[in-house]
């Protein structure tokens, strides 16, 4: 069957069970019947071949079958499933509340921004329409009073003209759209500060509540009741649990109780205590930042005073930006308002999903199963096994970390929400807290822990028969998948709120261990040179010593009356003389020629006749 064909029949069969739980006069919404066709498809016992294609009588016990659990109102697992259906659809973290929080109120004035940018007013009366739609948008986007209340508007309007009067709307329009919208959020800042900072010297704040002070009431009250609920929830589970073990200890006592119904039970109060955890964590979040708001704001009011203090004038420069800080700042207040606001409401809808437990197991019947029964809390339980530890020789193929050798112990992420997985395996589902001071068992990269050191030590002989056991149960109880974080073995049950977290990295254990290291004093000989001086002082003053000895003489002296006492002599080497030679003199000459021409003068004769002569000496001669 093609994809586009089958999610067509899939939303044909949700709209079919919707419609016949709303003719028994249930409704449900869609998520609640997809989640639960899922998860009669998923439990064995219904027959469903997920590989294999439906037909049409399968799509029709489907329908009845889903029909059945949606309408069944003494069913505990069916409340636990519509609880995380809840939580998941109305449960954002801080940060993308906000950021949602954000985009609806810049969605709800954009039409507001969108006439004001638009608008090409030329007439003295269009100009002045244009401002009052300035001052409206200002109030709306500050949330500081209403656009219909005289007092405030002529108060907002007061703060906008001592920093943009009318006059400048000519300059204003002839921004771009990009720069005008900026601008209009500048100015909304800035106005918003000048009124905070007028409610605070007495002299305005007409229509602004004290956010401050609002927060400082509600977020306690809200932690006190969160805090209350929770220690009934958690009351309740203990008690359940007690019975649970009795029951497990010695099942022939109790043949005709329902025990399957009591577990469930369990799943649907552990999975109420885990919702309010994750509310209360994020009320003390915002009573963390509402407590350093206000310390900031106290000091930027403190320097507003400083910096004005009573003057005429004062440069735009020194006090704008103080102005924008305290718009941020009441907007953040704003926003810790309203988010307040909704955990308060969140935790008081969830309690609609505990009714079933008065009406399956009032409080007498909760007295004749507990009687001869210790009630533990999880704390008891883990201290009960505090001397307890996995020794690691047993262990060799397997990775174990302690509180002792790891450091980011705290911050791994357990298997089963910190549940005992061996004892839910093996007692078919019940609900034990893993005592991580056992020892954390590394598998495939998951970590795991158990509530007593037999429990690790079978777990850990063969821990894919376990995980398997926990599958198979939880494909039994789907309300199992979220509340023991089986997203990664359910992924077509995977909460939106859980989509963003399926790739997240686990944090690797930081192992540490005591070692001691010791080095000698000096490994090398040492290599200090005792007549080096840094001081040029004292350089100079050994040169003058050294120029005054070249001077001195050495003698010695001999008194008469110590001349007797020992002998002295002294010897004298006389001078030796020694010649040396550098140089030798030596030199060559070579005979000069002498050539002489007889008969040059004539004779008696006509004719010349010339004789040469050489009376050049020999060399030998010479």
């Amino acid at each position: 069957m093609p994809p586009t064909q089958a999610e067509g029949v899939i939303k044909n069969i949700i709209r079919e069970i919707g419609q016949e739980c709303a003719t028994h006069g249930e409704k449900v919404s869609e998520t609640l019947v997809a989640f639960m066709v899922k998860a009669v498809v998923l439990d064995p016992s219904n027959g469903f071949n997920i590989d294999s294609t439906l037909m049409k009588s399968d799509v029709q016990k489907l329908i009845k079958l889903c029909v059945a659990r949606l309408l069944d109102n003494k069913n505990p697992s069916l409340d636990t499933i519509k609880m995380q259906v809840y939580f998941d659809m109305n449960y954002t973290g801080r940060e993308d509340f906000l950021q949602e929080h954000h985009e609806v109120l810049e969605s709800r004035l954009s039409t507001v921004s969108r006439e004001i940018t638009d608008n090409r007013a030329c007439a003295r009366e269009e100009l002045e329409s244009l401002y009052r739609k300035i001052v409206s948008y200002v109030l709306l986007c500050s949330g500081l009073g209403s656009p219909v209340d005289i007092k405030v508007v002529r108060e907002a309007t007061a703060a906008l003209q001592s920093v943009f009067p009318q006059a400048e709307l000519a300059t204003f329009l002839t921004l771009g759209k990009k720069d005008k919208e900026r601008h209009l959020k500048e100015l909304t800042m800035i106005v918003t500060g000048i009124r905070l900072f007028n409610r605070d010297c007495g002299k305005g704040g007409e229509g602004i509540d004290d956010l401050p002070g609002i927060l400082q009431e509600a977020i306690p009250a809200t932690t006190r009741y969160i805090d209350s609920q929770l220690q009934n929830a958690q009351d309740q589970a203990y008690r359940y649990t007690a019975i649970l073990e009795k029951i497990t200890k010695n099942p022939l006592m109790h043949k005709d109780f329902q025990q399957s119904m009591l577990k469930e039970a369990l799943y649907n109060i552990r999975q109420y205590e885990i919702f309010l955890q994750i509310i209360l964590s994020d009320t003390i979040t915002c009573a963390q930042e509402v407590e350093m708001m206000i310390k900031q704001l106290r000091a930027h009011l403190e320097q507003l005073k400083m910096t004005i203090n009573s003057k005429t004038a004062v440069p735009t420069s020194q006090v704008f930006p103080v102005f924008i800080a305290l718009a941020n700042l009441w907007t953040s207040f704003q926003d810790e308002t309203v988010l307040i606001s909704i955990l308060s409401n969140l935790t008081t809808h969830l309690e609609a999903f505990l009714g079933v437990h008065e009406l399956l197991f009032p409080e007498k019947v909760m007295q004749s199963l507990l009687e001869d029964v210790i009630v533990k809390t999880d704390t008891c339980r883990i201290k009960e096994r505090m001397e307890e530890k996995v020794h690691l020789a047993d262990f060799r193929k397997l990775e174990w970390y302690f509180p002792e050798t790891t450091a980011n112990f705290d911050k791994l992420l357990i298997q089963y929400r910190g549940f005992c997985g061996y004892t839910f395996a093996t007692t078919d589902g019940l609900l034990l807290p893993g005592n991580p001071k056992i020892g954390i068992l590394k598998y495939k990269e998951k970590y795991y822990t158990f509530n007593t050191r037999d429990g690790a030590y079978l777990f850990a002989g063969n821990p894919e028969k376990y995980i398997d056991l926990i599958k198979e149960k939880a494909k039994k109880n789907a309300e199992l998948i979220q509340l023991l974080e089986l997203h990664q073995q359910f992924e077509t049950l995977i909460p939106y709120s859980q989509m963003r977290d399926v790739d997240r990295h686990y944090i690797k254990p930081i192992t540490q261990c005591d070692s001691s290291t010791q080095t000698d004093t000096h490994i090398l000989p040492p290599t200090i040179v005792t007549s080096y001086e840094w001081n040029e002082w004292e350089l100079r003053r050994k040169a003058i010593k050294l120029a005054n000895l070249r001077q001195k003489i050495t003698h010695s002296t001999q008194t008469d009356l110590s001349h007797l006492r020992r002998e002295n002599c002294s010897q004298v080497y006389p001078s030796k003389d020694v010649s040396t030679q550098c140089m030798k003199e030596g030199s060559t000459r070579v005979p000069r020629p002498q050539t002489y021409i007889a008969g040059l003068r004539g004779g008696q004769s006509k004719t010349t006749h010339g004789i040469k002569v050489n009376l050049t000496r020999a060399i030998d001669e010479t």
